[in-house]
């Protein structure tokens, strides 16, 4: 599957707002700051598509992308940030749980997490509502050009034992920066689509997600910042 046609469709906070067209839809959460703006656009190949900010907690809505009108990566609201208020953050927790208990469309949860942190109570608990509504998910440990190589395994390892991650949950280490675990992203996303017995009518190889390389040089550097 090569990526053809990318687009922004909406920002929806009721389940009334939500697209009907029946898609698989790749859902992404984590802290404010994390990439998770910057890790869509490396993934779409594109550089401005999800718009990144420095300043945290912008996105406030769930905001729907379209990948070859056949499948949503949907990014949740960044969660951590301390200058949002007591009310919106209550109003965040009500969107997004309302979210990954009724969305039937949902086949793959993104945790996307700082591999130079600890995760934090809230990436915890975010993981804990993972396995209790039963959500097919996929650790992203996330901006790994910032660290050594040779630190990688020993960061990832926290990482798993901090969440308390099932041995089976896949973990990903991804860099927008360099495109590195764009291609296994992108497996585990169609793997879990098929899993989930939904035909996206793809006849491309899983192989093949990667455009040309004029494409990626056109897609430049993308930051880092959410």
């Amino acid at each position: 599957m090569k990526i053809k046609q990318t687009e922004f469709v909406i920002s929806a906070v009721r389940p009334d707002q939500y697209p009907v067209d029946g898609l698989p839809e790749i859902a992404l959460a984590g802290r404010s700051n994390v990439g998770k703006s910057s890790l869509i656009n490396r993934m779409m190949i594109r550089k401005n598509l999800a718009r990144t900010s420095s300043q945290p907690g912008k996105t406030q809505q769930l905001n729907y992308y379209r990948v070859n009108e056949r499948i949503y990566l949907v990014d949740f609201p960044g969660y951590g940030y301390a200058r949002v208020s007591k009310k919106q953050r209550e109003q965040f927790g009500v969107m997004i749980e309302t979210y990954l208990r009724d969305r039937e469309q949902l086949v793959l949860q993104l945790l996307v997490i700082d591999i130079r942190h600890e995760p934090s109570k809230d990436d915890v608990l975010m993981y804990e509502w993972l396995k209790h509504y039963e959500i097919p998910t996929c650790i992203v440990a996330t901006k790994a050009d910032k660290i050594p190589r040779s630190k990688w395994d020993k960061h990832l390892k926290v990482i798993k034992q901090t969440l308390g991650a099932d041995k089976s949950v896949p973990v990903v280490l991804f860099s927008s920066e360099t495109g590195l675990g764009r291609e296994q992203l992108w497996d585990t996303i169609l793997e879990a689509i098929d899993a989930a017995g939904m035909n996206i009518n793809e006849q491309d190889e899983a192989g093949d997600l990667n455009a040309s390389q004029s494409n990626e040089e056109q897609a430049g550097e993308v930051s880092q910042a959410e």
